[in-house]
């Protein structure tokens, strides 16, 4: 059977943009601020994320684990605090509210996410039913840091972005490719489930895939995140 499960670890946009103030509102910040391990330390953590729908978002299932890496469904082991509707980790403009349930995915490191309650005034990412096509160009949007070293010091308080060219896709991934602003754009630490979205020229955004895993940023290389199209209904199931 296809799995997206082991893929490893994402980092951070490098060499990505600054994402203005009331653009892509939907994208979440995820924060994990003490996670036990299995030996009794502790450490904190960070992932992205998407609002798609008033009280559920969809990330990677990996941001969600036992203190020893293992997925877990059902209400998350550690505080997970969600951060949505502003373009920095330190502004005030958007709402924050704890996760309180998760439901992973069967066959991609993928999970959604309910929130403890709805969030008004966000326009949730709408999740595409329509498979991805070679050279279409999507968006990403993420949290994480500006190189490959997993510090929280090393995120970037405005969230990030960058364009990717769709390279090919098979039953369960897209495989995506740097675009702009440079060749070398790409997902770092604590990219993990941030959203890649088609654009439309009439303003809306569908999500086509969420990232997983990858090379360590910066690079230029092909990466395969999962596919959304192939979850639409599983997702529209729990969130409805």
């Amino acid at each position: 059977m296809l799995s997206l499960l082991q893929a490893a670890p994402a980092n951070a946009i490098a060499n990505g943009e600054n994402v203005a103030d009331g653009e892509y509102t939907f994208s979440t910040a995820l924060s994990m601020p003490e996670i036990t391990r299995g030996d009794g330390t502790t450490y904190a953590s960070a992932c992205s994320g998407a609002l798609i729908s008033e009280q559920w978002i969809i990330t990677a299932g990996h941001c969600f684990h036992d203190g020893d890496r293992n997925r877990v469904s059902g209400p998350p082991r550690y505080q997970v605090t969600a951060t949505i509707g502003q373009a920095t980790l330190s502004g005030g403009d958007g709402v924050k509210v704890d996760v309180v349930d998760v439901v992973q995915g069967e066959n991609a490191d993928v999970a959604i996410a309910r929130l403890a309650e709805p969030v008004a005034g966000i326009e949730p990412l709408k999740v595409s039913d329509s498979a991805p096509a070679e050279d279409d160009i999507v968006r990403l949007v993420g949290w994480g840091s500006a190189d490959a070293t997993a510090d929280l010091s090393h995120r970037p308080d405005r969230m990030q972005t960058g364009q990717f060219t769709v390279t090919g896709f098979d039953e369960l991934g897209v495989n995506v490719a740097g675009h702009a602003p440079q060749r070398d754009v790409s997902a770092c630490p604590y990219d993990s489930g941030a959203p890649f979205f088609s654009e439309s020229e009439d303003g809306t955004y569908e999500l086509v895939a969420t990232e997983v895993g990858g090379p360590d940023c910066p690079h230029a290389e092909e990466e395969s995140a999962a596919r959304s199209d192939v979850l639409h209904d599983w997702i529209l199931e729990h969130i409805r």
